[in-house]
């Protein structure tokens, strides 16, 4: 029942046959992976102008010239990554550059650092979209959290049905969005260009309660570098696309940064051009869009595409995030389940880690993006560095045609990023920053943790060193816990007798009474060659009196057989009837399971399964 449900809502099976049908062309690619770049100029914008605003006019007539810095940031970090894709055409992120060129330790820095980000876009996507929407309905503003959640879910959903289906779907708000937005921003050029002079900032800009200062320009700069996140995603999953898979890939880089820094710099120069303020409760693009195209369908229009592409762009992170989980999860970094592609051939246990995780950040800080902001920008641009440092080495290494010049793109890209990130730390270290300079170190430990468990486990498999038995394994002593004489113990005791002669049945009695001689006639009329033991619960267990019984048979046999439990087990018809029955043998097995070695075996335990109708 569990799995019809399940296929209903994430589609039947699909053949490892149809890996090669679910990879996507260009026009798919670019809605599954550009998202979260294209839609950063909602939160970016935003935090430039609450950066900005509180030193007045003056303040806010630095707008351009940030966007322009962060713009031609945007630029080297695009044409770094394209050399990356040209590098690793079988995919290279962050961790794979940092790990095969810097060594194990700055591969897993840039690896925690770029699962941070990919879980903070998610979050901050998803919470700044339902902050759109509110700008046009204020009535939704209480409910941000739960509608950040309902779409998290949805989004979760599509993933799970399989990235051809989500890069299809998410199209659809990515392609209006980008006809809305940039269908705005030229009509928003062809006023200015009729208007001619730009907005005096004096008269529209609110009174200054803070000074303009270097500090301040350089907050207002590190949290429009927001704009940047989602640029790595394609790099990441290289192995998404159709072949020629790493040429297309780098086409889609390029498209999507020529679009994104357009709207980028379009958006910030048009509100700085016109004077745009934000009134409260507000964000400074729903300005932008009312002052250009009043409280008609066109303005409606662009606040819903402006959902509709932020919503989606936790896409980008549902694209990213499970790829790279997959990778560390091979490298033994992380849970071998996060390896295992599902019935849908995706990584469905990384979709199901990263909404876990999505969902604890938009209720911990009550669905508000701007108080997510400050822990974004430390992931993006360590992951950045690192992977920049990794190709100079890489290009030094391999030695191709052009290596030179690619190194020197590279290392200046490098040089930027480090540089951003530094700026980015200084500046909102204080805000929040702080958090993500803590959990990226604690992050590498639980990765060392898990390769190290992993290892010792492999050095306790491990088959070196032990010569092959010759000597016949002698028939184990079986014991099978009784609770009633029944139909499922018939094939108990039959299987029993077939692996060996010396089986014993035990009861375990909790209740001392009459019950305990019905029992033992009944198990004699049925079973009279099984010897029957009762042993006594005075604290009313189960597992504990069985335990002491396996362990003085041991020591009073002392024979070196092995002890075997056969757990005779009901198989309901419905999972539902399952809390009705079974729940000592449950018991039983956890325990024993969990139970340490006894005179150099472990316990073994045997299910012999009834089907009940």
């Amino acid at each position: 029942m569990l799995k019809k449900f399940k296929y209903m809502i994430i589609g039947s099976p699909l053949p490892n046959e149809m890996m090669e049908e679910k990879r996507l062309n260009k026009f798919r690619a670019l809605a599954a992976f550009s998202p979260d770049a294209l839609s950063s100029v909602a939160y970016a914008n935003q935090e430039i102008f609450l950066g900005l605003v509180v030193a007045g006019a003056a303040g806010l007539s630095f707008t351009l010239p940030i966007a322009l810095a962060i713009t031609l940031l945007l630029g080297v970090v695009a044409l770094s990554y394209a050399q990356t894709i040209r590098g690793y055409p079988s995919g290279g992120g962050s961790y794979i550059v940092a790990k095969e060129n810097l060594g194990t330790i700055p591969g897993l820095v840039a690896g925690a650092a770029l699962l941070l980000d990919y879980v903070l876009t998610s979050a901050v996507s998803l919470t700044a979209g339902v902050a759109e929407i509110a700008s046009a309905f204020p009535v939704l503003l209480p409910y941000r959290v739960w509608l950040a959640l309902g779409l998290l879910v949805i989004i979760m959903l599509l993933n799970l049905r399989g990235l051809r289906e989500s890069g299809t779907i998410v199209a659809f708000p990515v392609y209006l969005f980008l006809f809305s937005f940039i269908g705005m921003l030229l009509y928003g050029i062809v006023r200015g260009l009729i208007q001619g002079t730009p907005a005096d900032l004096t008269v529209t800009a609110p009174v200054a309660f803070e000074p303009l200062t270097v500090v301040l320009l350089l907050h207002a700069f590190s949290a429009g570098c927001t704009a940047l996140t989602g640029i790595e995603a394609i790099s990441n999953g290289v192995t998404a696309f159709k072949a020629p898979e790493w040429v297309n890939a780098r086409k889609t880089l390029v498209i999507m940064s020529i679009l994104m820094g357009f709207m980028f710099l379009g958006s910030m120069g048009l509100t700085q051009f016109f004077g745009i303020i934000a009134g409260e409760n507000e964000t400074i693009l729903s300005a932008l869009a009312r002052h250009l195209l009043g409280t008609g369908p066109l303005y409606y229009l662009v606040q819903f595409s402006t959902l509709g592409v932020l919503a989606v762009a936790a896409n980008t992170s549902f694209a990213g995030f499970p790829r790279v989980t997959a990778i560390l999860a091979n490298d033994k970094f992380m849970p071998r389940q996060l390896f295992n592609i599902g019935d849908r051939l995706v990584f469905q246990n990384g979709i199901m880690l990263l909404t876990g995780f999505t969902a604890l950040l938009i209720i911990l800080f009550a669905g508000d993006s701007h108080a997510l902001i400050p822990l974004f920008a430390v992931g993006a641009f360590t992951a950045f560095t690192l992977s920049q440092a990794g190709m100079v080495i890489h290009w030094w290494r391999s030695k191709e045609p052009g290596w030179l010049v690619k190194s020197i793109v590279n290392a200046l890209g490098a040089l930027v990023t480090f540089t951003t990130l530094l700026v980015v730390g200084y500046s909102k270290f204080l805000s929040g920053a702080w958090i993500s300079v803590l959990v990226i170190p604690i992050i590498v430990f639980i990765f060392l943790r898990i390769r190290q468990h992993y290892k010792s486990v492999a050095g306790q498999l491990s088959m070196k060193g032990l010569p092959p038995s010759l000597r016949p394994f002698p028939k184990p002593r079986v014991v099978i816990p009784v609770s009633s004489v029944h139909r499922g113990m018939v094939d108990a005791v039959n299987f029993s007798r077939s692996i060996t002669e010396d089986v014993t049945a035990v009861y375990v009695d909790i209740n001392p009474g009459p019950d305990e001689d019905v029992l033992r006639a009944r198990w004699n009329e049925w079973f009279p060659d099984v010897k029957f033991v009762v042993v006594s619960s005075p604290y009313r267990s189960i597992t504990e009196p069985l335990l002491s019984f396996l362990d003085q048979m041991d020591l009073d046999l002392h024979d070196g057989r092995q002890a075997v439990l056969v757990l005779p087990e009901l198989i309901p018809a419905s999972p539902i009837h399952e809390m009705l029955h079974n729940q000592a043998a449950d018991q039983i097995k956890k325990t024993l399971l969990f139970q340490r070695r006894k005179n150099g075996f472990q316990r073994i335990i045997i299910d012999v399964p009834y089907h009940l109708k």
